[in-house]
């Protein structure tokens, strides 16, 4: 249960409906585009908003510089699109295909969330040093972040400044690797493949912009890559692996922890503690910031 109450049934008699309230459009009600309606749907009658025809322009674009990056978790969810094992990790078999489609160049999100962290965990240490404001929470969810801004504005200093993993790797194609590719930035088009919708709507955020250009131009969910496999006719499951490009598909153990709960501020506090002794501080596990056990009653 969301308990957020984005939609639900307006109007009276035969004109009753299932919408938002006074039918505005979901940017402006409090939805945090979670996507948890479009599982609850009895009918079937939403789902998320395709990109799959935006990206397919560019891709036939003989101008365009199309790149793709993809979240963590794609990897071990788009083999259930083709009737593999849930869970199985297909990484190999994902970067082929993509490049199958045509994408200039394949890479990895966790590269991305390395520069995050290292990103976080210098604002840690500045607000720590000059009194800046604290605690600190991670915002690496768009969905988090909206959810606070419609119903905890009073918190919003708390949150990091840092753009969340897709979005500044986004940003670092279009501007150092740009510049080091001596590419055009204004021909390149990134594409981001993630497992929540709300980067959808996080992409479009005017503060997702530099110099007029949006650090993502299109966010397709894995249901919506596994659509472009299957009209491309690639059979999935017969590819021969094949691994990120570089020097943008490297990522470390920072980065892979961040799909667990705590994780994020976890590595942040790492490499806050690496950074401010100058030292690898080898294993350290920061537990106060991971979800309780069940059988405790959670803070989160």
């Amino acid at each position: 249960m969301q308990k957020v109450g984005a939609i639900d049934c307006i109007n009276r008699g035969f004109k009753s409906c299932i919408s938002t309230v006074g039918d505005n459009s979901l940017n402006d009600v409090n939805c945090t585009f979670c996507g948890q309606c479009i599982e609850a749907c009895p009918t079937g009658a939403l789902h998320e908003k395709e990109s799959i025809d935006d990206v397919w322009v560019k891709l036939k674009d003989k101008d365009a510089y199309v790149v793709v990056q993809t979240a963590p978790a794609v990897r071990v969810a788009l083999g259930e699109e083709f009737g593999m094992e849930i869970g199985q990790n297909v990484t190999g078999k994902m970067v082929t295909a993509l490049k199958r489609l045509g994408f200039d160049k394949v890479f990895d999100t966790n590269t991305g969330a390395d520069f995050t962290i290292m990103e976080e965990a210098n604002e840690f240490i500045q607000r720590v040093q000059t009194g800046g404001v604290l605690p600190m929470i991670t915002s690496c969810s768009p969905g988090w972040v909206k959810y606070i801004e419609m119903n905890y504005p009073e918190l919003l200093p708390h949150l990091s400044t840092c753009k969340s993993p897709h979005q500044m790797f986004g940003a670092l194609i279009k501007t150092y690797y740009a510049q080091k590719q001596g590419i055009d930035p204004s021909k390149i088009y990134v594409v981001s493949v993630m497992p929540c919708i709300a980067k959808k709507f996080e992409r479009q955020r005017n503060e997702m912009q530099n110099n007029g250009m949006y650090d993502v131009d299109a966010v397709l969910t894995t249901r919506e890559l596994g659509r472009m496999i299957k009209q491309a006719n690639i059979e999935f499951t017969k590819l021969e692996d094949s691994g990120f490009d570089a020097p943008m598909g490297e990522a470390t153990g920072a980065a892979a922890i961040f799909g667990t709960t705590g994780g994020v501020m976890e590595a942040a506090l790492r490499t806050a503690g690496d950074t401010l002794t100058g030292k690898d501080l080898a294993k350290i596990d920061f537990e106060q910031v991971r979800r309780r056990r069940r059988n405790k009653k959670s803070n989160c």
